[in-house]
């Protein structure tokens, strides 16, 4: 079999691996065997890559990065529903539509909680996907809808053109994961499915999109061409029968059987795999659709029923503070266990102070509590009445609960931060910021080793990874010694670092890279930076007061005051090295748009910095220059529009030399 062939086959093996899988739920391809044959497939992609399919399974993984979003019309609108709340208001739904069609036939059908999409194939293959948007104008996500594997790339017995449209959403396990795994890593938590399923499917890196393992469920067709059908359970079957993942549907031959299976629906929406906000009522009539047609809102043979949710008293318990890995106090109501939403609840969160003050929410406290997007239970009010007469207003903590340091509130919002630099509870993610390629660059210091010298006590502090030795490391790889001298010779070499490097390391807040480097610049020395004082910082271009404040707070904390004594004892560099004999760029602004080759945004930003230019992440009148690379979107659209001057990468070269 030539080389062709087997790509062919391998193509058409792991695409009916992955229906079977994602959408038939019942895998006869063992994870072995599929791993084995998508690597073989890659071996020959790259051996030949001119029969490489750009609908191959190994693209599935994420492609290129996008400068932007494209806009798509789309040839048939994505129409929005009309919602009702009520069986009264489906009743009267029901009773309009029969004044035109008395003898209507519906299908009802869970609505998925996500975000609707177009798909469009041409001679049975995928080439394009857009978000609705407002229904006439979408967003083009076709690289990242690929990462999706319940969408087949290809179709068998397909018409020239077909548009079908579906609900992307994110599995609740998947959801779950996802959140525990921010939680971690100290980021902000999605709300709920429906919003991390539209970031997910928004992200300009189709990588990311592939990784949060997202799904879809087909519920309409838009557009056969050449073909009829006079149902819409006739279009759907017709769908399922080329693999795709089809929503679940009943028929129903009166309104009694609609409410039925409405309540049906909403008894086991917990059941599903997936996230349903209501039930769909929808005509079955192809003709009669077309009869009846649409307002400017919403077709008049279609309706939403959204559910109510759910709410429930309990007793507020305790309240627990935990800290989380970037220093913010968060409240967590510990309240009787009371079961909704289909899960027994036993904990429900209380945001921040502001949250509790507004709502008065008290220990020994009755409150209504709900799943907020049916996912994160939170409490909705204080049944004031069945208060206890003893209760008192709740006041988080001044000092840290973790560390005992002094804890202030964001001047940027209402949380409430732990300002300890040796605090146990963030001291996996100071770490990882500490050691990372434009802080102290200490390569080898992963995560996974930083948590296992965390958990046998050899690090409390950035600190003291200038203090390990080979007893401490060699332990934790099978190469033993020598791995633990590759990873000491990585620590002894950052500290000959410039000064700016440790600065930004020390991960103060709002001191990011270039701050680092004009306060390197500026004072010189650590200790010069130690002893500044806010009036003193304030002077300095590009140094707010805010940012001033955080300075001066940091370096005075006890705390930071052990830990700088602890890397000058270890001989980590504490001067700037920064000189800038070339001023070239100085009061320039550039901007970085689109793919470049000649080298990366950080060494092109870097070169730009040295020559005292600045780089900005945005077009604005004040812009100097816009460096545009291939594939350059709405940056290079408006530089146009303003009058810019556009520098192609060889113009930005000759600047350069």
């Amino acid at each position: 079999m030539n080389p062709e062939q087997r790509i062919y086959e391998l193509m058409q093996l792991l695409e009916r691996a992955n229906h079977e899988y994602y959408v038939l739920d019942a895998p006869t391809m063992a994870d072995f065997e599929y791993d084995m044959l998508l690597r073989e497939l890659e071996d020959l992609e790259q051996a030949y890559p001119h029969f490489a399919s750009p609908l191959s399974p190994t693209k599935r993984v994420g492609g290129k990065a996008l400068d932007h979003f494209e806009k798509v019309e789309h040839l048939v609108p994505l129409e929005s529903l009309q919602d009702v709340f009520s069986e009264d208001e489906v009743a009267e739904f029901d009773e309009k539509l029969r004044q035109s069609v008395p003898n209507a036939i519906y299908s009802v059908e869970p609505k998925v909680d996500g975000l609707s999409v177009a798909l469009e194939y041409i001679d049975g293959r995928f080439v394009s996907g857009a978000t609705r948007g407002d229904g006439r104008i979408g967003e083009d996500v076709t690289e990242n809808l690929k990462t999706i594997r319940s969408i087949p790339m290809t179709l068998e017995n397909a018409p020239h053109r077909l548009i079908v449209r579906g609900e992307v959403f994110m599995p609740r396990t998947v959801f779950e994961r996802l959140n525990a795994e921010r939680e971690q890593q100290g980021q902000a938590l999605f709300a709920n499915p429906r919003n991390a399923a539209a970031g997910s499917l928004r992200q300009l890196d189709p990588t990311v999109a592939a990784q949060r393992k997202l799904d879809i469920l087909i519920f309409n067709l838009q557009y056969a061409e050449g073909v009829e059908f006079s149902t819409h359970a006739q279009t759907l079957e017709y769908l399922n029968e080329r693999k795709f993942k089809v929503i679940p549907y009943f028929r129903c031959e009166n309104l009694h059987e609609v409410i039925d299976k409405i309540r049906q629906i909403g008894k086991a929406r917990y059941d599903y795999a997936f996230d349903i906000d209501g039930a769909v009522v929808k005509l079955n009539s192809l003709s009669n659709r077309n009869v009846l047609g649409s307002t400017a809102k919403f077709p008049r043979w279609a309706c939403a029923y959204k559910y109510p949710p759910e709410i429930k008293e309990t007793v507020l318990q305790d309240i627990v503070v935990q800290v989380g890995r970037t220093g913010v106090l968060t409240p967590k109501a510990v309240v009787s266990p009371v079961r909704l939403a289909g899960t027994t609840v036993t904990n429900a969160t209380l945001h921040n102070q502001d949250f509790i003050t507004d709502k008065d929410i008290r220990i020994g406290d009755t409150v209504k509590i709900r799943k907020a997007g049916e996912i994160i239970p939170e409490i909705l009010e204080v049944v004031k009445e069945k208060r206890q007469i003893d209760s008192q207003p709740y006041h988080l903590p001044s000092a840290c609960p973790v560390c005992g340091a002094k804890v202030v509130r964001d001047e940027d919002g209402a949380a409430l931060r732990c300002t300890g630099a040796q605090c146990p509870a963030q001291l996996s993610r100071n770490i990882a910021h500490f050691v990372s390629r434009n802080a102290m660059d200490i390569e080898g210091l992963g995560d996974a080793i930083v948590e296992q010298l965390i958990a046998n006590e050899k690090i409390q502090s950035p600190s003291d990874i200038y203090y390990l030795t080979i007893d401490d490391l060699k332990s934790l790889w099978k190469s033993g010694e020598k791995a633990a001298k590759k990873l000491l010779s990585a620590i002894e070499a950052s500290k000959d670092n410039d000064l700016s490097k440790l600065i930004f390391a020390l991960g103060i807040r709002q001191v990011g890279e270039k701050a680092a480097k004009v306060l390197a610049k500026t004072f010189g020395t650590m200790d010069a930076l130690c002893n500044a004082s806010v009036q003193e910082l304030t002077e300095i271009r590009d140094i707010g007061a805010i940012t001033a404040e955080n300075i001066v707070a940091w370096f005075t904390d006890p705390q930071a005051k052990q830990m700088i004594e602890r890397f000058r004892q270890a001989g980590v560099n504490f001067e700037s090295r920064i000189t800038q004999e070339d001023s070239r760029f100085n009061g320039m602004t550039f901007v970085l748009t689109g793919a470049l080759s000649l080298f990366t945004r950080e060494e092109a930003t870097e070169k730009i910095e040295s020559f005292g230019g600045k780089v900005s992440g945005s077009v604005s009148k004040k812009t100097t220059y816009v460096v545009a690379g291939e594939n350059a979107g709405s940056k290079l659209k408006k530089a146009n529009e303003l009058g810019i001057t556009v520098l192609s990468e060889e113009n930005f070269l000759k600047m350069l030399a």
